[in-house]
């Protein structure tokens, strides 16, 4: 188990669904992001296209609301399509490499609940795993 920023703890190797463990308390009102597993290659860049495998987590209730692994195969998308704590947060990944992010909701989707399993204002929290950028 790996202990990142924001006291979070995630178990299990890169390239196999993690887990997360959330310590409990007041989320973090910033970005954090702690690098799991350093990869190699070029690193992404700002506006890159990635392909992530990833699961989510809200801060809120300590559930999953999203993982790549359980539908089976990655996600590509474009780095200025998504939320503003995946555009600071991912680049800079190298292929290979496994990051926690911890999203503040200013800089996930705020006040709006996008889904029934994120409330409005929830902090996310996400371990990525960098599987191509271009």
């Amino acid at each position: 188990m790996t202990e990142g920023d924001a006291g979070v703890k995630v178990s299990g190797a890169p390239a196999a669904k993690p887990t997360i463990e959330l310590p409990g308390g007041d989320p973090p009102t910033a970005l954090h992001s702690s690098d799991l597993a350093e990869g190699d290659g070029p690193a992404a860049q700002r506006g890159a296209t990635v392909t992530t495998h990833y699961v989510g987590v809200s801060w809120l209730t300590g559930r999953q609301f999203d993982s790549s692994w359980d539908r089976g195969k990655p996600l590509s998308f474009g780095l200025g399509r998504v939320i503003e704590g995946w555009q600071e947060g991912i680049p800079g990944m190298r292929p290979g490499g496994r990051r926690l992010l911890v999203i503040p909701p200013a800089m996930a989707y705020g006040a709006q609940s996008p889904s029934p399993d994120i409330a409005a204002s929830d902090t996310l929290v996400f371990v990525i795993d960098l599987v191509a950028a271009a």
